[in-house]
């Protein structure tokens, strides 16, 4: 049994930590709101994107297309793009990523394709123990606090240089969309070549009547890229927001752990504290009746 002493020691240890379990619940609270709303904002813009150029593509055709549309005519290279948080303690939120990253590449690989790993964020660096010879780049997101446009463009800029260079044929991007601050779904998407819808039956029976200058060749060759910028960026927003209600989540549990954790070890030492005077008045007593 503990003596007095530790269980003290011990009770004022996890006082302790659930004053930090709470703080940090709060703090997560107050950044989720932000977080929030620039992903909810965020996704009119990439899904309006991604309708234009469906209806461009689908008037382009594949006949002279931009790679990043028409792909290299192969898929045995799969890169997996996982972005995850730079920090932990939030749950499951950042394992439940790499899960679904891992059953993807073991799925992959059970076809015999090359799987290959590009890692945007410190908690994915865990699969370099699963795939230690399949990572093919490891982008530094430490100095990043809030994900801006410039960060998502820089990450596909260096994918669309590695898919330039004949490095993967095809890229899938693995993110956690944020539902509530409950839920947090991890989710894939193909990222390069852009995957477009199969047109509706009205889309291909009527001609457009939009002239477009300069042609929609050249418009779409612009657009790719952004639209892969977009994506990343997105993905970069749903993970802030689902990161930060997570955390918030798990704050909340931890808190309410140690409380509950408070309660027995209190019990434990009131009982141990009785006990101990108990056993004073008995050999007291019992020396008193021996004189």
């Amino acid at each position: 049994m503990a003596s007095l002493k530790a269980l003290k020691i011990r009770i004022n240890s996890v006082k302790s930590t659930q004053k930090i379990t709470k703080a940090m619940k709060m703090v997560a609270a107050a950044k989720l709101r932000r977080a929030q709303e620039s992903a909810q904002n965020g996704r009119p813009y990439a899904e309006r994107l991604e309708a234009v150029m469906a209806g461009m593509a689908a008037r382009v055709g594949g006949v002279g297309a931009s790679p990043l549309l028409a792909g290299t005519g192969k898929d045995d290279v799969q890169l997996l793009v996982v972005a995850t948080s730079e920090r932990g303690l939030a749950g499951a939120f950042n394992t439940n990523i790499v899960r679904a990253a891992r059953r993807k590449a073991e799925e992959l690989t059970a076809q015999g394709k090359t799987v290959k790993f590009y890692l945007a964020g410190k908690k994915g660096r865990v699969l370099k123990r699963f795939f230690p010879n399949a990572i093919l780049a490891d982008h530094d997101m430490s100095a990043i606090k809030a994900p801006k446009f410039d960060d998502a463009r820089e990450i596909a800029d260096d994918l669309i240089a590695r898919f330039e260079r004949g490095e993967f044929d095809v890229a899938h991007l693995f993110y956690s969309k944020f539902v509530s601050a409950l839920v947090q779904d991890p989710v894939s998407q193909q990222l390069i070549p852009v995957p477009m819808p199969a047109p509706s039956k009205a889309e291909t029976s009527v001609e457009a009547v939009a002239e477009f200058e300069p042609s929609e060749e050249d418009i779409l060759d612009a657009l790719l890229p952004r639209n892969v910028a977009v994506q990343i960026f997105r993905a970069l927003l749903e993970n802030q927001a689902g990161f930060y209600g997570s955390q918030m989540n798990a704050m909340d549990n931890a808190t309410r752990n140690a409380g509950d954790m408070i309660r027995r070890l209190s019990i434990q030492y009131n009982r141990t504290r009785q006990a101990a005077i108990t056993t004073e008045l008995v050999e007291i007593i019992s020396g008193a009746e021996a004189l």
